[in-house]
């Protein structure tokens, strides 16, 4: 159901005040540490102190002034996030009181709020079986303020997913390096070669969202399952072989995603609706930033 202007205006002013306090007493820094700048460019000359390095000495600046003067840098930022977020039906499913698509609307924020924090731009493509909304990557709050409010306020035209599309359009129009948080279920097929090419030229971050109810049934007896994508209806007996087979083919498939992520080599946050994303988002921060040290 769609949410009154009074009621989206709420929500995205909690998740703002959750998202910018979570980034200033944790992420900002692990943010920036992982996802630098295009390089450093010259700010300023200051006075030489004993330790220095001799080689950023300006040389111009010593013979006039008199005295040495090293040169100094500031790290040139103008990075670009662009959320791909999958807003396919499936994402209004939940079993821990909150949907898919609401805890990937709460970590795009973080993201989005961590990016400007960082003087970056934030960009938005919405995805279902094609692009239903796309917004230019911009900076500062109001932007990132728009970008929540148009994923809280989305109402699909289509159903169905199709990642492919968005990456197609991202191909066409983010002509410039950008990190891309592609955040969906991965219920689909057909993303590993479009994920393969735009891997080549931004650095891709795959965000797996989940609920444990899709891994497993509980024992309650005959259950009415619903396709929220194609609308198939099936029973099963939850009490019977059924719920183990749905098990297996649940842990078979997401091994298959999982290889499959692996083989992209991209590093990947995975968050459920029954755990915290923060968790989640601390973990893939420390182990990107450990492999960086060792690449």
């Amino acid at each position: 159901m769609a949410l009154t202007t009074a009621e989206l205006f709420k929500k995205a002013r909690k998740i703002e005040i959750a998202a910018r306090r979570l980034v200033d007493e944790q992420l900002a820094g692990q943010y920036h540490s992982v996802f630098k700048g295009r390089g450093l460019i010259f700010s300023d000359v200051r006075p030489y102190y004993a330790g220095d390095d001799v080689r950023s000495i300006d040389w111009n600046i010593t013979a006039r002034m008199n005295a040495p003067h090293v040169k100094q840098f500031v790290e040139e930022r103008d990075r670009t996030v662009n959320l791909m977020v999958d807003m396919s039906a499936s994402g209004y499913f939940g079993s821990r009181g909150e949907s898919k698509r609401e805890l990937a609307a709460e970590l795009a924020a973080v993201v989005a709020f961590s990016a400007i924090k960082n003087n970056d731009r934030v960009g938005l493509y919405i995805v279902t079986d094609k692009v239903e909304r796309f917004v230019p990557p911009k900076k500062g709050r109001r932007h990132v303020l728009r970008v929540i409010g148009e994923i809280l306020a989305f109402e699909p035209l289509s159903r169905g997913t199709n990642l492919a599309t968005g990456l197609d359009l991202l191909g066409k129009i983010a002509r410039r390096r950008s990190v891309v948080f592609l955040v969906s279920d991965f219920l689909s097929e057909g993303w590993e070669r479009p994920m393969q090419i735009a891997r080549q030229r931004h650095e891709l971050v795959p965000v797996v969202v989940g609920d444990p109810l899709e891994s497993e049934l509980p024992s309650v007896g005959l259950l009415v399952l619903e396709d929220l994508e194609s609308g198939e209806v099936i029973e099963l007996d939850t009490s019977s072989y059924a719920r183990h087979d749905f098990a297996r083919r649940a842990r078979q498939a997401a091994l298959v995603r999982d290889q499959t992520l692996r083989r992209l080599n991209v590093d990947t946050v995975e968050i459920n609706t029954d755990q915290s994303y923060v968790d989640a988002l601390i973990a893939f921060f420390k182990a990107r930033a450990k492999r960086m040290a060792h690449g």
